[in-house]
């Protein structure tokens, strides 16, 4: 590794690009009444590059056969809260999604689609690969009173929101027989 020489890495630049992401996540045992797996959706790849905290992805809406490519950088400045996460992203043209691909990854497989509720849109994940049988729907607010004031809709089992174990960077790292094994472990330990 070539490193940055001598000196120190400035820490405060991050401010300048990135964005605060609030987002409350809700783990699903079915799909919500009304939306069908042939439905309009995006198919989404996210590889976790190994030992970083990017996150290289392609989604294609399934529809319209339209592609993008990006590269992301998200974190947690203040963990255990994952609802509110620092990201940055840069859209990728075709040859440059192949340069990154080539940094060994995890990867993330699923169909998102979009759905209407009360006035709010939320994704719904399915999804696929290792994690087959996972459904996850995830909601994007403005601000943080608005987040924390949002119940749980009806449709799901669980808010997660708040669980390192459903964010995308761990979830990478995990199939479904683990994640089911850890969520039978932490209702054993509760009795």
């Amino acid at each position: 590794m070539k490193g940055i020489g001598t000196g120190h890495l400035f820490l405060d630049h991050a401010p300048k690009y990135e964005r605060v992401e609030r987002e409350r996540r809700y783990l699903l045992t079915q799909l919500p009444e009304g939306l069908k797996l042939q439905d309009e959706h995006a198919q989404i790849t996210d590889n976790y590059i190994t030992g970083t905290r990017l996150r290289l992805r392609k989604s294609r809406w399934v529809p319209t056969n339209e592609w993008t490519l990006k590269l992301t950088q998200k974190h947690t400045p203040r963990p255990p809260d994952f609802s509110r996460t620092l990201i940055t992203s840069i859209y990728l043209n075709e040859y440059e999604y192949e340069v990154f691909s080539v940094f060994e990854g995890n990867e993330l497989r699923k169909n998102r689609y979009p759905f209407e509720h009360e006035g709010r849109t939320y994704s719904i994940d399915v999804f696929l690969g290792a994690l087959y049988g996972l459904i996850l729907a995830e909601t994007d607010f403005d601000d943080d009173s608005e987040m924390d004031d949002s119940p749980k809709p009806p449709f799901a089992a669980r808010d997660v929101t708040r669980d390192e174990l459903f964010t995308g960077g761990r979830l990478a790292y995990t199939t479904i027989d683990e994640l089911r094994a850890e969520l039978a472990r932490r209702e054993g330990s509760k009795t």
